[in-house]
């Protein structure tokens, strides 16, 4: 008798079972999967180009634990963007004075291997209560202050559609708030949890949406993607999207340029690039400062602007996300810039005006 395959992967032994982890040493993998949560679904697995080594496929690099992030760094944080510092209830981080964060899950649909919140998420970590949850809207509701509430987690997309109502619900009652905002990896890494039921519950929302979807490479636009995209539209949402700048996975112009063609033509915004966080056990994937302006540069002459995300630091330590991208233009005096063009050649602004002979 055959046995059913498995639609979601949560051990490194289901992983090696399915063939995803090959030649693997077990005594690292399992050190490994005892500290952070293992999360891979069908969809996942679908979207794997068939390489020998599924770890240097771009998403698979993304989801298959390596051996690699049991190396941590002198500079590597628990909390590296800072969220603790800045989180005055449980759930809610006031980082910037009109917005705050509202981290309603603990769980993902999958496990990304570079999350910054990798040592917050997953099986067994502290879960968000109902009172937790009355204790982070009543603080919303006592600072008028906030005009955009940013649901996160974990994925606010993996709740039940009656959470995620009462939630939207609640929120709606809130005069002062007028932009929900909501991050989710679902609809590019589980899309079939993009339901119709889901769908009516963002629908009925009496503030706009705007829907954040997490994706790194075009490779994840599978049909499945595209089609609760469109549903995600249908429902009324503004999308759009988020990428980290990985090495091995999209560090590179050609990769990035494809992806956010990909996503403009699915009427999604390339809004961030991040630079990668300084996660523990990460530094197999980070990139220089440099090499992040260098792609950035080398999009803005080939990429209408319709397509360029901006290209962010989140500083550690909690003092928030600055732009870091090339700068083009630089003061010399008396309000006079030099102004490099997107082919690398300087000129000044305002234009020198040569004197009249006479």
């Amino acid at each position: 008798m055959s046995v059913a395959k498995k639609t979601r992967y949560t051990s490194v032994s289901d992983l090696k079972q399915a063939g995803l982890l090959p030649g693997c040493d077990s005594h690292a993998y399992e050190d490994l999967a005892g500290r952070y949560a293992v999360g891979v679904n069908a969809q996942v697995e679908r979207t794997l180009a068939g390489t020998d080594n599924p770890l240097l496929d771009p998403v698979g690099r993304q989801y298959l634990p390596s051996p690699e992030e049991l190396k941590v760094l002198p500079e590597e944080l628990g909390d590296p963007i800072g969220d603790l510092p800045h989180s005055p209830v449980k759930g809610i981080v006031h980082r910037y004075p009109d917005r705050v964060l509202l981290k309603i899950s603990n769980i993902c649909a999958v496990y990304c291997r570079y999350c910054f919140r990798r040592e917050m998420v997953g099986p067994g970590q502290d879960v968000f209560s109902d009172d937790d949850l009355e204790a982070a809207l009543g603080y919303i509701e006592a600072t008028p202050a906030i005009w955009e509430v940013i649901l996160t987690g974990g994925d606010p997309l993996v709740l039940s559609a009656r959470r995620l109502e009462d939630v939207l619900s609640r929120l709606n009652r809130i005069s002062h708030v007028q932009v929900v905002r909501i991050h989710s990896r679902v609809p590019v890494a589980d899309p079939q949890r993009i339901t119709d039921t889901i769908c009516n519950v963002l629908k009925s929302s009496g503030r706009p949406i705007y829907l954040v979807i997490h994706i790194n490479h075009a490779q994840e636009i599978t049909p499945e993607v595209e089609v609760a995209l469109a549903q995600l539209r249908a429902a009324g949402c503004s999308l759009l999207s988020q990428s980290v700048l990985l090495k091995g996975v999209n560090d590179d112009p050609a990769v990035l340029e494809s992806l956010f063609r990909r996503l403009i033509g699915l009427h999604v915004k390339p809004y961030y690039l991040h630079h990668p966080d300084l996660a523990v056990g990460t530094g197999h994937f980070r990139v220089t400062i440099e090499r992040g302006r260098e792609i950035m540069r080398a999009l803005q002459g080939r990429l209408s602007g319709i397509c360029l995300p901006r290209y962010v630091l989140d500083i550690p330590g909690g003092y928030g996300k600055v732009p870091v991208e090339h700068s083009y233009a630089v003061l010399l005096d008396e309000g006079r810039y030099v102004v490099e063009d997107i082919d690398g050649n300087l000129h000044f602004y305002p234009p020198r005006v040569e004197a009249a002979d006479g």
